[in-house]
């Protein structure tokens, strides 16, 4: 599989969920082991004029997902990758486009391939965070997501 072929299962697959269509979510691209996702900000908008707390946290989320989800697929793996848990801080408001990205925060993927391939799951923590404008960031989150073999 090659990259821009897991871009775009990618995409397909986000465009099939609901909530994903309504907040607008885009696939940007990966670069340096970092998936970057983007949601405007007017379906993402709170009370206040800023970025939604519930916007923010999905899409970070869906970042830390994806790039599970591409490792594996990108070895050829059929799997369902959920999130476990994860940790999120609310760091500044964002009163712009919530532009997240995400990365493996622990371990290495060549472990998580290869105990995936032996055991039918495995497991991973990603960190994510929203950007601010001016590259600070508005939102943290560490995250472990657990992949179990279909079937």
């Amino acid at each position: 599989m090659q990259p821009n072929d897991s871009l775009d299962a990618l995409r397909a697959h986000l465009q099939s969920i609901p909530q994903v269509r309504s907040m607008q979510v885009e696939v940007l691209g990966e670069s340096d082991g970092r998936l970057q996702l983007r949601a405007p900000l007017a379906p993402n908008v709170n009370d206040k004029g800023s970025a939604f707390g519930g916007s923010l946290v999905s899409l970070m989320t869906l970042a830390g997902w994806g790039l599970a989800t591409r490792r594996l697929a990108g070895a050829g793996l059929a799997a369902d990758v959920y999130v476990a848990d994860s940790q999120v801080r609310y760091l500044a408001p964002l009163e712009d486009a919530l532009l997240a990205e995400a990365w493996l925060e622990e371990g290495d993927w060549a472990t998580f391939v290869a105990t995936f391939r032996q055991r039918g799951r495995a497991r991973c923590r990603i960190a994510a965070c929203v950007r601010l404008p001016d590259g600070g960031e508005a939102t943290r989150f560490s995250g472990r997501f657990v992949a179990l073999a279909r079937g």
